[in-house]
């Protein structure tokens, strides 16, 4: 005969309530490391990058905005602008050297002293050496990060003799650390672009779709940079090597993660919004004297825009370089996640901090409820 006593679900109740208290702690504290609220305790998305390989700087603009999305979780609006400030914060933190090179050309004009000992363009150097040595001592910046600005510091350095002696443009003559008419400050300017590639490679961990072949964009790179000098002999190719690129890289997209969610963007468009960037920085950069065209020698007058065709040939050859240190990934689709599978961590549904509390005993109720039919059956 069966038994027909009731159980006695009343005591269970502190066992089940610890059981979801223990769940929401531990949810919670994934909300605090920057994971969905309602997200399986599972290992981490392929998509997801490996947050161990950031920087200090980078590390503490992370934890600021898991911090203040963890607090502000149902405003849409609110964390849409936390995701907007991580990206202005990570998009300076990437053009830092570059930004500290602009930074110290304008002081320099502006309040090094002509009578100095030093020459202004050894000063400028001097400053950007240091501050190479400053970003990898207190590891802001990774060796490898440093192969890639080394390459682009010679690659700079051969197209400013060239061109320098070609009277494309001119720097002050004076100063001791130089190559020819070249300062070597220069060098580090192209270095700056290397510098701001390889670490919005890594910042944003960059995702492409459709990417080209790397020989292909190779291929045409070689081509931008050969008429960098040849067009002082045959014709002027850029705006044709112009829709060769937009024709090699047409169909590729860029994936890139600013705080949580991914967002993309054509590759074609990345390298135009980047260019104007550089153009609008060559204008600071020769305002304040950093070197100068030919019709800036008498009066200083804005760069003119078809540069941003130079530009954007300049943004090829960089991506190029930096692709074979990073070679381009392919943006990851995991299957869509069962939000109510039972994970390893948990014998039932996954509870997160904004779901409502079960009743007390219901599980052990229907439990019984299920058993009981199975026997009457």
């Amino acid at each position: 005969m069966r038994d027909r006593r009731p159980l006695p679900c009343l005591t269970f109740t502190k066992p089940v309530r610890a059981l979801h208290a223990q769940r929401r702690r531990s949810t919670a504290a994934t909300v605090l490391a920057g994971r969905v609220p309602d997200e399986p305790l599972t290992a981490r998305p392929a998509d997801v990058p490996d947050r161990a390989g950031l920087t200090s700087v980078e590390t503490r603009i992370d934890g600021w905005a898991h911090r203040r999305l963890a607090r502000i979780r149902p405003r849409r609006t609110a964390a849409a602008l936390v995701e907007l400030v991580v990206f202005v914060l990570k998009q300076g933190w990437a053009a830092v050297f570059g930004g500290a090179m602009l930074l110290a050309i304008a002081l320099a004009h502006v309040a090094y002293p002509d009578t100095a000992p030093l020459a202004r363009n050894d000063a400028l150097t001097l400053v950007a050496l240091a501050l190479q040595v400053t970003m990898l001592a207190l590891r802001l910046e990774t060796l490898r990060e440093l192969r890639v600005v080394l390459v682009f510091h010679v690659v700079g350095t051969g197209m400013e003799l060239f061109k320098t002696d070609a009277g494309s443009w001119s720097y002050a003559a004076d100063g001791v650390l130089r190559i020819g008419a070249v300062p070597l400050f220069s060098g580090f300017m192209y270095a700056a672009v290397g510098s701001y590639l390889v670490r919005v490679f890594r910042i944003f961990d960059l995702r492409f779709d459709a990417y080209p072949r790397r020989w292909l964009a190779a291929l045409v790179a070689a081509a931008a940079y050969a008429n960098f000098f040849t067009h002082h002999w045959i014709a002027d190719l850029r705006w044709w090597l112009v829709a060769a690129v937009v024709l090699v890289f047409g169909r590729c997209t860029m994936h890139y993660r600013v705080h949580r969610g991914r967002h993309r963007m054509p590759v074609v468009v990345a390298f135009g919004l980047v260019a104007c960037a550089i153009w609008a920085a060559e204008n600071v950069a020769t305002r304040f004297g950093a070197w100068a065209y030919p019709s800036q020698v008498v009066a200083w007058h804005p760069v003119g825009v078809g540069k941003v065709g130079s530009w954007f040939l300049l943004m090829l050859i960089s991506v190029a370089l930096v692709t074979w240190v990073y070679p381009p990934r392919a943006l990851e689709r995991s299957a869509p996640v069962d939000r109510t599978a039972a994970t390893p961590a948990t014998t039932g549904p996954v509870v997160s901090p904004f779901s409502p509390r079960p009743a007390p005993g219901a599980r052990w109720r229907g439990r019984r409820a299920r058993s009981q039919a199975q026997e009457g059956g």
